[in-house]
């Protein structure tokens, strides 16, 4: 497992009470650096470059958060640079670009500790704490490497609309996004199933405030996995977000540690089964500093311990919302995968 981290994320600044602070990438590389300590292999990312985020982002929004550089800038109510702000995201997507090329090359997993988050960045906007949509980038970079179907699953408790929006269109690239809904941003409806070549590959699947393990393993098991198995990825890329943890100060969902290792276990075996085990993880969202670290810890043991051939047990507990939401996606989805 190769674990990607660098200290420079800590140097993208937030004003003071801003719920992605410093802190959340201080509290990512002490995980990364623990493991690393346990014997995985820990490295530096390399920043990536204009021609990879012009993969996915308009030149002209690239140009305009470079220009920010040496200066605090406000771009949303939310969302705001500092001086270094250009080249810490650049160096987010850069990492998820080095973890792909990582897992091409050895089919072992692959987790990217970045910040700031990525899911919300439109190809011209951004949005949602997120300057460059890293795991888009990856994606995009990825089918460059002459990879024909790529996955993203994002379990962030924000839909990702700004992955999303990047391959609406796309058949090439299934987007799998399990969210709160409605909530922020306001996308995320299960009748968003994509566009003209794209229509069925975008699945979201949206849950009422209150959702649980259980009522993710519901969802997953019975309309995202599914799909997922009969699109059959050459790469998983997922959008890991721990702000579903039911500690988190900006969402409503229940998760627990053992919830997102259990989801974890189940996008690995379809990483297995299809890709040849190569899935890239990614910070997104996780706000509670402790709901965060032990979130992570839970998902890495898995990716870990993947030798062992553990299977996902079904989640013990009220799958009330869960069903809701698959019921939801299966409606929206039908005549995109019949059968399903």
């Amino acid at each position: 497992m190769l674990l990607l981290t660098s200290e420079r994320f800590a140097h993208h600044l937030t004003p003071p009470g801003h719920p992605e602070r410093p802190e959340r990438a201080e509290a990512l590389r002490r995980v990364a650096l623990a493991w690393g300590a346990a014997g995985h292999a820990v490295r530096e990312p390399e920043p990536a470059d204009e021609a990879a985020l012009a993969l996915v982002h308009a030149p002209e929004y690239i140009e305009a958060i470079r220009e920010t550089s040496g200066r605090a800038v406000r771009l949303d109510p939310d969302t705001t640079t500092s001086p270094e702000s250009y080249d810490v995201a650049c160096l987010a997507a850069g990492a998820v670009i080095d973890g792909v090329r990582h897992v091409l090359a050895t089919g072992d997993p692959a987790v990217a500790f970045v910040r700031p988050p990525g899911h919300h960045a439109e190809p011209a906007r951004a949005m949602g704490f997120c300057l460059f949509n890293s795991v888009a980038v990856g994606a995009a970079w990825a089918r460059t490497q002459g990879l024909n179907r790529v996955a993203i699953v994002d379990f962030d408790v924000h839909h990702g609309n700004g992955t999303q929006a990047a391959f609406y269109d796309d058949p090439s690239v299934l987007f799998v996004s399990s969210h709160q809904f409605p909530y922020y941003p306001g996308t995320g409806a299960a009748s968003e199933v994509g566009s003209g070549a794209g229509t069925g590959f975008t699945v979201n699947l949206p849950f009422d405030v209150g959702a649980g393990d259980a009522d993710v393993d519901e969802a997953y098991r019975s309309v995202a996995l599914p799909v997922l198995d009969r699109f059959q990825p050459e790469l998983v890329l997922v959008s890991a977000g721990f702000d579903a943890h039911h500690d988190d100060p900006l969402g409503g969902f229940r998760m627990t540690p053992a919830g997102f290792a259990n989801l974890a276990r189940l996008i690995d075996a379809v990483a297995l089964r299809h890709a040849g085990g190569r899935v890239v993880y990614a910070t997104e969202g996780g706000y509670s500093l402790d709901g965060l670290t032990t979130s992570l810890d839970a998902v890495l043991g898995v990716l870990a311990d993947r030798a062992s051939g553990a299977a996902a047990p079904e989640v013990a507990g009220d799958r009330a919302r869960g069903q809701a939401a698959a019921a939801e996606a299966r409606a929206a989805l039908a005549p995109c995968w019949p059968g399903l």
